[in-house]
């Protein structure tokens, strides 16, 4: 079977789902994490996330160096219905290796990805908190449903394009193509957002079982740091690298960011620093109304209709702290 056709039949799969907005006001990356977020960036928006990482990999048992630098390019876009996203990633790698005995210089396109994400739930779709018209404090008090997360899916294919002179000693020679797959989660606890992945990759010939969990904390409207940690775990490779960084707005569609991270093994003993910019081009992007045709009122509707006013006041009375009757 054609690695494509699970993505083809994945995509047809969404076609019996009804949208709902995802679109936020200002632009909202991946970057300068590793973990993708449950919500997709909107229908007809596009955009675009680049970064350069710089490496360093020592292996104390192999007794191996490498460093150099990555750039990764991944193009986002939202098609069909605001839950559905596709995504385009690639990456090109230069390239210093040294062993005893042994020194080579390589550069080139590393891997190419083709997926899509999808949202399968929200928390929050269809839910109204009612408002509590006589107490502030109820109003405020804490909420359970800020522990159900957003849950999204993805599907894709891997395109590896690396020569020979990337791989380690002991690793075998990737295939060619390769399916991945992943769940995604996603909560809101006020200010903190938290990410959660389970990635299933490189299937069916060398699976790999891997996690990434990140935290990210906005501190006032442009500026947000994040924490992570991303979990390598198959027959090859198990690892922990921990990562944390910082992301500036520069304005409502452009973001800058940079991070910083490392594991605690030495087989090998890995460190990367990386900055980067986040695009989000949305011109095309219209919110959807639904025009429902204006009714004659009855004198209990119009009675209800000041009800509602009457309330709405009080409410908002309460919310500013003022006394009501």
């Amino acid at each position: 079977m054609s690695p494509f056709k699970p993505l083809f039949i994945f995509t047809a799969l969404l076609t019996s789902s009804l949208g709902f907005s995802q679109f936020t006001d200002v632009i909202n990356s991946n970057r300068p994490g590793e973990s993708q977020a449950a919500f997709s960036v909107g229908r007809t928006v596009i955009q675009a996330e680049f970064g350069v990482t710089g490496i360093r990999e020592d292996h104390f048992v192999d007794n191996y160096e490498a460093k150099g630098f990555n750039y990764d390019l991944a193009v986002r876009y939202g098609a069909f219905f605001e839950q559905l996203e596709f995504m385009l990633g690639a990456q090109y790698s230069y390239e210093d290796y040294s062993e005893p005995g042994v020194y080579i210089k390589d550069q080139g396109f590393k891997k190419i990805n083709l997926g899509a994400k999808f949202l399968v739930y929200d928390p929050y779709k269809n839910y109204e908190e009612k408002k509590n018209l006589y107490s502030w404090k109820a109003n405020h008090k804490f909420s359970w449903r800020q522990f159900i997360p957003a849950v999204g899916v993805y599907a894709g294919v891997n395109v590896d394009l690396a020569t020979t002179k990337f791989l380690r000693p002991g690793y075998p020679k990737p295939q060619n193509t390769s399916l991945k797959g992943m769940i995604l989660t996603q909560n809101q606890f006020g200010k903190f957002v938290l990410v959660g992945n389970i990635i299933m990759d490189q299937f069916p010939k060398y699976p790999s079982i891997d996690y990434v969990v990140t935290l990210t904390r906005g501190f006032n409207q442009y500026w947000s740091g994040f924490i992570e940690i991303q979990g390598f775990n198959n027959d090859y490779y198990k690892d922990n690298i921990f990562r944390g960084g910082a992301a500036y707005l520069i304005a409502q569609n452009i973001q800058v960011d940079a991070a910083l991270g490392t594991n605690v093994k030495n087989t090998p003993t890995l460190q990367n620093a990386t900055v980067g910019l986040s695009w989000r081009f949305d011109e095309n992007y219209n919110d959807v109304y639904l025009r429902i045709p204006k009714e004659k009122k009855s004198k209990e509707d119009k009675k209800k209709d000041k009800k509602k006013e009457k309330d709405k006041k009080r409410l908002d009375a309460i919310e500013n702290g003022e006394k009501t009757k």
